[in-house]
């Protein structure tokens, strides 16, 4: 992240998308909200992996489905190569069965396109912390497309996992969390191996996205 002594934070991003007038909107609308800086831009998945690995982004708003290479490839690629930045997957329709697949290859978050401003800007604060971004409406939506693999030994989340797998669903990091809780962040990452290791996810994402499916966030 951009920081310089005695200045606000600024998030660097850089916006992919096959349509140029996506692009641009994207760019005009966190160039005039403070805090922002738009590093680049990409038309396509090869091209993005390229953009970020040069220019180091905090986040990267990426589209998945490009004529010129999608956007899931791209962001395994990401994950491949170790890069820091956060992947803020951006569609158009909440149905896209690529969700999953997206989040399972290394994206934070997932939203729609038509999400208001300010959401869109709160959802790229969260990314750029490490928080997952996963809409309600799109988990439900996708979901009920996706078959749930088995839970290890059949086992059920506990009250206290359950209450921490809610909060990070509400983007909530683990400090936010703790506190909330009244308990540790060395408490907190516990109980978050095990929520990972009964629901099989790898990561905050995908284990919102189990939980959505499950029942158990509702």
């Amino acid at each position: 992240m951009t920081e310089a002594p005695g200045t606000a934070r600024v998030i660097t991003l850089v916006v992919v998308d096959d349509h140029p007038v996506v692009r641009d909107g994207l760019r005009g609308m966190f160039t005039s909200a403070p805090g922002f800086e738009v590093l680049g831009e990409a038309a396509d998945g090869p091209a993005a992996v390229a953009r970020v690995a040069r220019l180091d982004p905090d986040v990267v708003l990426m589209d998945l489905r490009m004529p010129g290479g999608g956007g899931v490839a791209a962001i395994a690629e990401l994950t491949r190569i170790g890069a820091r930045s956060r992947v803020l997957v951006l569609t158009t329709y909440d149905t896209d069965s690529d969700t999953l697949p997206a989040i399972e290859a290394g994206a934070t978050g997932y939203l729609l396109k038509d999400a208001p401003r300010d959401e869109l800007l709160t959802a790229v604060r969260a990314a750029a912390d490490g928080r997952t971004v996963l809409s309600p409406a799109v988990a439900s939506r996708l979901v009920s497309r996706v078959r749930a693999p088995a839970v290890p030994g059949g086992e059920s989340l506990s009250a206290r996992e359950r209450e921490v797998l809610a909060l990070v669903a509400k983007g909530t990091s683990n400090r936010e969390i703790a506190a909330e809780l009244f308990i540790s962040e060395a408490t907190v990452k516990t109980h978050l191996t095990h929520v990972f290791a009964k629901l099989g996810a790898k990561d905050r994402a995908a284990a919102v996205a189990l939980g959505y499916q499950r029942g158990i966030l509702g």
